[in-house]
This record gives structure tokens, sequence and C-alpha cells, in this order.
């Protein structure tokens, strides 16, 4: 098969609006919503998988369950394009039972079985070294993500799977990025595909190009099970918490901000930073000749958003 039509397949085309001939009924219109978001979900993790080669011939993927409603969607989608793909891969849905208290421990499993996907459950009672361990209080996420890192490897390895699902979005990119920028000093973010620490195997994000807003939409459609978490998600003051809150509140003062931020992930110019392992700024010599990428300090700049210091939620995370 080739390229284009590679491309077909895992990326359906925008369907054409019909003419509409009388006013729809509530119902319609929701429904029609409905369709548009379904199609649109699906759009965009064709296009992330294409883009970055998630997925190829023969993949055995781990697709790695939560019970949060990222993951659910995650599945969901994967589910709906594996059927179309123009290639066979496997699904297999792992859940980490960490033996919270008051998990229900049957959702996920009898949700699982319903679906008829391959699954399978690990009881690993990480709860309690992570408590043990953690003075109240204080962040549980970097022992917790480790404990479970090395877990699902494990799992990984005797389930013969060679790449591992994991359900972060735009908006947790995003987050991703200015958390290092603000607190750890670096222009980094979250990839939508890598190797694993361990080098074994590959850790794919497909909802790379989804935003937060739509799968939240798409588990109330579905009507997902959804399970909560009394770990990280009993967690308000994490510097991850606010992050969100600060763009959410830039998007809502500047509609389609999110957006434009997560392109500019997509276009990163290395001569015009200051990292010099990036760029040989040091071998730079005037040439005589016309560059269109070289400095334009002088020219007189287009009028720009608001600088940082000026938009609301930055002193809640910078303070």
């Amino acid at each position: 098969m080739n390229a284009m039509n590679e491309s077909i397949a895992w990326v359906a085309p925008e369907e054409e609006a019909a003419p509409v001939k009388r006013e729809r009924s509530a119902e319609e219109r929701a429904a029609h919503e409905t369709h548009k978001l379904e199609k649109r979900l699906c759009r965009q993790v064709g296009q992330a998988i294409i883009d970055f080669n998630m997925i190829e011939e023969g993949d055995r993927i781990m697709v790695c369950m939560s019970g949060g409603k990222d993951s659910y969607g995650m599945l969901d989608i994967l589910l709906k394009m594996q059927q179309r793909a123009p290639i066979s891969f496997e699904i297999v849905a792992v859940n980490l039972d960490q033996k919270q208290p008051g998990f229900p421990e049957h959702i996920l499993p009898e949700y699982l079985k319903s679906l008829g996907v391959e699954y399978h459950i690990e009881t690993q009672d990480t709860y309690s070294i992570v408590k043990r361990n953690i003075p109240e209080g204080k962040t549980m996420c970097s022992l917790c993500s480790r404990l479970r890192r090395g877990i699902l490897y494990n799992v990984a390895r005797k389930l013969k799977c060679n790449k591992l699902a994991l359900g972060h979005h735009r908006d947790d990119m995003l987050q991703t990025f200015f958390l290092n920028m603000f607190f750890g000093g670096k222009l980094k973010g979250m990839p939508p595909k890598l190797n694993s620490d361990n080098g074994e195997f590959i850790v794919i994000r497909p909802l790379a190009y989804v935003a937060e807003k739509d799968l939240i939409r798409w588990a109330e459609h579905r009507q997902f099970p959804i399970i909560p978490c009394t770990l990280c998600g009993s967690q308000q003051n994490l510097q991850r918490v606010q992050i969100g809150k600060m763009l959410r509140e830039w998007e809502k003062q500047y509609p389609g901000r999110a957006e434009t931020m997560f392109t500019a992930l997509q276009n990163v110019v290395p001569s015009h930073l200051m990292d010099h392992t990036k760029h040989d700024f040091k071998a730079i010599k005037a040439t005589g000749i016309p560059d269109a990428d070289g400095d334009t300090a002088f020219d007189q700049e287009e009028p720009v958003a608001p600088k940082l210091s000026g938009l609301p939620g930055l002193s809640v995370v910078m303070g």
C-alpha cells in the first residue's frame, strides 16, 4: 500500500456538510456534534500515528489503563483505528491495581471483558509503599511514577509487547513544557514517541494532538466508568495542577492560545535560541549572502500578545 493510500486509511477525510433542508431538532443537533467529535478524535489520533510512525506492522501494543477519561478515550479510539488501519497490530489493555483503599477492582475487568479486548490486571501494592515513604503533604508523583514504570515494563515483557501507549494529551504536553521551563530551567516537553528509559520498549502517546476538552466530552458521551485516583488525583497543590489552571485562564482570555502554543512546540528554531550544543554559534561568519533566517532585530515588529508577566495565572505559578 502506498503512502497516500495509507494516510487515507489512518486519517479519514472530513465529511462535507449536507445541505440543511430543515431545522434540526435538539436531539439531531446533539447527535451531529457527537459525530463531528468522533471524526475529529479519530482524525487527530490517526494523524499523530502517521506523523510520528507510532504504530507499525506486527506491533503488540500495551495500552496502559488508569481508569481515567484519557486512557478510556485512548483505548476506545485505538480500537476504532485498529478496524480500519492499513496494517495489522495487536492491542492489550493493562491496568495496574495499586491497592488504593476503596479501589473498585471489578470495574475495569468487567468493562474490558465487555469490549472483547485482550486485557491484563496487574496487582501490586504500590499505594502502601508511597504512603509509607512520602511525608504527608509532600508530592507523591515521583516515587509513584518510578514504581509504576518498573512494574509496567515487567508486564510488557511478560506479555511480549514491544510498545507502550500512554494517555497523555495535548494539554498534558503543554503543561510539561511550562513545568520544565518554569521549574526545571529547560525547554523540554513530553514527546509523542520515545524509547523507554531501559531501551527495551517504544513509548507512544497517540492522543498527542487531542485537546483535553474533547476527551471530557467523549467520556461523557461514552459514559466511561471513571475511577478516581486517591494518589495523584487528590493532590491539588501540585505545580502541574497550577500550570493547568494558568493555561485554562490564558485560553479563556485569548481563545486559540493553547493551539498556537502547541504549534510552537513543532516549530523549533535552534539558531534563535541559546543552546550552543544545538546550534554552532561559534562558527557563524559573515557571508555577504542574504539569509532569510538571519537576524531581524532592527525590523519593526508587528503588535504581539501581552507579555507573559501580564497574563492571568502566572503569579499563581511563579509565586
